[in-house]
C-alpha cells in the first residue's frame, strides 16, 4: 500500500519538495552567530559606585594566522547600569556585538564591591545557560576594571595571565584556594552561607624585567608600550559570609588551609634549623576536617600529616648534606610549630570574622539533622577546636 502511495505522487512534486529542502538548508544559519557580530567574552569585571554597577568586559580579538601576528589579542569595554544584565545590554547597544558568555572563564570582583552581598552581582550569571559552572571567581584589590584592562607582561591578555594562577599544579602548591561560581553559590546557598575565593594583587614589572620579558617572547606579540607591564598574585583568600567579605587569609593561613583540606602537592614550608632558614617541600599531604560529638558537644579537629623534604637551606651547606633530603629532627620540631601557629591562625581569624569556612554545619546537616536542630542557633559558641600536626621525613 505504502509502495503504491510513493509511486501515484508525481515527479514534479519529487523537485519541488527536493528545492525546499536545499532552500532552508543553505539559507539556514543554524543559530550561528557571525564571528564579526560576536563579542567572545574571555573574562568580567564588575565594580559598583552607589547603586550604579559597573562592568568591563574583556573582549577576544583574533590577531592573525601567521606566525609573526597569530595568537589572542583582547579589547575592554566598560559599561554602566542599573544591573549587570542592563550592562551586558548595553554592551550589545553600544558595540553592535552580540555578548557571548560560553568561554568566559573569569569572573573579577572590585575591593569595594565586596562588602555587600556578591550574589546580586552574580545572579546574572548563573541564570544565565550558557555561564560555564567551572567559571572562575576572585576578588582583586582595588577597581575590577583596572585589573581587567591592565596590560600583562605574561601573556597577551591579562585573564589568560591571571587564569595560569588558577591552574591545577599552582592548586597543588598550596599558594592558591581557587572557587568557581558554581561552588561559591552552593556555599552561599548552603546551611553555612559561607564561602571564600582568592584575593588578587598586581603589581608593575620594573623596567629591566619587562625588557627581559618582551626579549624572550615567543608569541610574536607587540607589548603595549604606553602601559605599564603587570604581574599578578593570589596567594590571600578572601573569607565570606551571606555573600559579603568578611576576612583576609595571608599566605602562610592560606597554605595552612590547602593542608587541611589535603590538596598539597609539591608546596613549600619555611622553617628554621636552629638560626639557619631552611625551605621544605611537601611531598605527600593528608589533611583533614573531622566532627564528632564528645559528652553530647561538637569537636572539630583539624589535622595535618605532611611527609617532607630538605629542599634548601639560606647558608653555604657540605657536599654531604646537598646529597640528602632528610630533615633532621630539629628541622621537623621547627615545621611543625610553622604549620601548628598557621593552622591556629587561620581558625581564629574564620571565628571571628564568622566565617564557616570548613563548612561544619554543612558537615552537622548532613549526618544528623536532630543535632543540627540542636545546635545550629549556638554552634560555634559550644564547639570545641583541636589542631593536630604531624610531619614525617622522606625515607
Amino acid at each position: 500500500m505504502k509502495g503504491k502511495f510513493l509511486k501515484s505522487i508525481p515527479l514534479k512534486l519529487y523537485l519541488i519538495l527536493a528545492a525546499i529542502v536545499l532552500l532552508s538548508f543553505f539559507s539556514n544559519d543554524f543559530g550561528l552567530v557571525d564571528i564579526q557580530k560576536t563579542a567572545i567574552i574571555l573574562a568580567a569585571g564588575i565594580d559598583k559606585t552607589g547603586e550604579t554597577f559597573t562592568l568591563t568586559a574583556q573582549i577576544a580579538v583574533p590577531k592573525g594566522s601567521d606566525r609573526t601576528t597569530g595568537g589572542t589579542s583582547s579589547v575592554e569595554i566598560e559599561t554602566e547600569g542599573e544591573t549587570v544584565s542592563d550592562c551586558v545590554s548595553l554592551l550589545f547597544a553600544e558595540t553592535g556585538w552580540v555578548p557571548k558568555l560560553v568561554f568566559c572563564n573569569l569572573i573579577v570582583l572590585g575591593e569595594e564591591a565586596v562588602h555587600e552581598d556578591v550574589i546580586a552581582y552574580l545572579n546574572y550569571f548563573l541564570r544565565n545557560d550558557y555561564m560555564p559552572d567551572s567559571c572562575l571567581l576572585a576578588v582583586c584589590e582595588g577597581k575590577a576594571g583596572k585589573l581587567i584592562s591592565s596590560a600583562s607582561a605574561i601573556d597577551d591578555a591579562s585573564s589568560l595571565a591571571i587564569e595560569k594562577l588558577f591552574s591545577d599544579a599552582a592548586e597543588k602548591s598550596g599558594r592558591v584556594m581557587i572557587c568557581t561560581m558554581k561552588d561559591f553559590a552552593i556555599g552561599y546557598y548552603g546551611v553555612s552561607k559561607s564561602g571564600y575565593l582568592p584575593f588578587l594583587r598586581m603589581k608593575e614589572q620594573s623596567e629591566n624585567e619587562s625588557a627581559g620579558a618582551e626579549s624572550n617572547s615567543s608569541n610574536g606579540s607587540e607589548p603595549r608600550e604606553t602601559e605599564p607591564q603587570m604581574i599578578y598574585c593570589a596567594e590571600e583568600t578572601a573569607l565570606f559570609y551571606e555573600g559579603k567579605m568578611v576576612g583576609l587569609l595571608s599566605p602562610e593561613e592560606t597554605l595552612a588551609f590547602a593542608l587541611v583540606e589535603g590538596n598539597v602537592f609539591n608546596g613549600t614550608i619555611n622553617a628554621k634549623d636552629g638560626e639557619v632558614p631552611v625551605t621544605l617541600t611537601v611531598v605527600k599531604d593528608k589533611g583533614n576536617c573531622k566532627l564528632d560529638f564528645e559528652n553530647g558537644s561538637p569537636v572539630c579537629t583539624l589535622s595535618v600529616k605532611a611527609t617532607l623534604r630538605l629542599c634548601c637551606r639560606g647558608v653555604t651547606a657540605a657536599i654531604g648534606d646537598i646529597a640528602t633530603d632528610r630533615i633532621t629532627p630539629e628541622i621537623q620540631q621547627s615545621a611543625e610549630e610553622v604549620l601548628n601557629n598557621s593552622v591556629r591562625s587561620l581558625w581564629e581569624k574564620a571565628q571571628n570574622c564568622g566565617s564557616d569556612v570548613f563548612f561544619l554545619k554543612r558537615k552537622l546537616y548532613r549526618s544528623s539533622l536532630k543535632k543540627y536542630g540542636e545546635w545550629k542557633e549556638n554552634f560555634f559558641e559550644g564547639l570545641t577546636v583541636r589542631v593536630e600536626v604531624q610531619t614525617v621525613s622522606v625515607k
